[in-house]
């Protein structure tokens, strides 16, 4: 009876240790994954400042803030992304891409999918258990997760899954702009398990765009930053296809060359890569080469240029500016895009109330207002209108 007592007493203070941990622990781990180098405010030309307040519709393509324990409701003093933060800055509408599984020590160039550095999180943040050793569900949690911020916002905030979703949202913007959006995306698309029919589980759970992979080669094929550097696999050409017919988005960042080739090969629709550098003002294995940047506009697809040091070199406006100003030359400005690759345990050099010092290096490079409304949203909102399912 004793060691019954004693046991029960030893279980009582685990379990207690493990909800204070789930309370006080992911709040710290997002702090130091999700550097800001400079906090706000952002002091910007008074002429960028109003083009960026002004602005009908800002857009950013990538942001991984759903795979924090992160209240999106609340404006935060940590991290980049939160829905007071995204008004705040006029952001319209934002990506919310789920990462499913990172390897431990990850690095940009040599990784496999043999560990996986985020089931400890997960327990951590008192995540459901059914999500603690699957991918599938791990990535149908942080959909729930941004439903529900929808459900609870009081009409500050709408999930998009169609054309008609964002249309409404856009005529109730115009008379509203204390009201934000964002949608679903997949980082890495391990998080099928496999199996093909898990497309539209996603699909139902509110997923519209995915990327076949993120830091490791996958049942799909390889990424720029694995092993083998092939291309799509048998699996992941009846992946994309599939996707295809449903009118999902393919994403292409983090693809191999050989990947992102016999993508372009296979597409019959318009492809985006997320999140990018272009490797004419950042050469590295993670940037799009000339030829690919070509290959994707080709398609009538979009380049979302990221914040981060590997993608520009130096993560500052400045490179950011320069990098889009290079793909802008190349491909037209129709093609270009924001694509911050926010909340991605990287350092990045503002949060989203700061977009107005991109704003302020385009009219350095004497980029004209309308050409900035476009870069800035104006053409992930035709992509977008023109892409989505019904």
């Amino acid at each position: 009876m004793k060691k019954i007592k004693i046991s029960f007493a030893i279980f009582i203070i685990l379990l207690f240790t493990y909800i204070l941990m789930t309370f006080i622990l992911p709040s710290i781990v997002d702090k130091k994954y999700n550097p800001v180098l400079q906090k706000p405010p952002y002091k910007v030309s008074q002429t960028a400042q109003q083009i960026t307040d002004t602005l009908d519709f800002i857009a950013d393509l990538h942001c991984d803030a759903l795979l924090w324990k992160r209240n999106l409701l609340k404006k935060n003093d940590f991290g980049v992304v939160d829905i007071p933060r995204m008004i705040e800055g006029n952001e319209a509408l934002q990506a919310f891409t789920i990462v499913s599984k990172v390897p431990k020590n990850m690095n940009f160039d040599k990784n496999t999918g043999e560990t996986d550095a985020i089931t400890l999180p997960y327990i951590l943040e008192g995540r459901p258990i059914k999500s603690w050793f699957n991918l599938t569900q791990r990535a149908l949690v942080q959909c729930q997760a941004l439903q529900h911020f929808a459900d609870i916002s009081n009409g500050k905030f709408f999930v998009i899954k169609s054309k008609t979703d964002l249309q409404n949202f856009i005529e109730k913007r115009k008379n509203n702009r204390q009201i934000a959006a964002g949608y679903l995306g997949i980082e890495g698309m391990h998080a099928l398990s496999g199996k093909l029919t898990n497309i539209e589980v996603l699909y139902d759970a509110g997923v519209r765009m995915m990327s076949p992979v993120h830091f490791f080669d996958n049942e799909l094929g390889s990424s720029a930053h694995g092993v083998l550097h092939t291309g799509l696999t048998d699996f992941g050409k009846e992946v994309i296809k599939k996707m295809q017919e449903k009118n999902m988005i393919v994403d292409v960042a983090h693809c191999s060359e050989q990947m992102l080739d016999d993508i372009l090969k296979l597409t019959t629709k318009p492809i985006l890569s997320s999140h990018t550098g272009v490797k004419g003002t950042c050469d590295n294995v993670r940037n799009l080469s000339d030829k690919h940047l070509i290959g994707i506009a080709n398609t009538g697809g979009i380049v979302g240029i990221a914040f981060f040091d590997k993608a520009v070199c130096e993560p500052d406006a400045k490179h950011i500016a320069q990098a889009i100003q290079y793909a802008v030359k190349l491909i037209g400005i129709d093609h270009v895009a924001l694509g911050s690759d926010a909340d991605g345990a990287i350092s990045i050099p503002f949060d989203i109330t700061g977009l107005s010092l991109i704003t302020d290096e385009l009219l350095k490079l004497n980029f004209t207002s309308d050409q900035i409304s476009l870069i800035m949203g104006g053409n992930v909102k035709r992509f977008l209108l023109e892409n989505l399912p019904q």
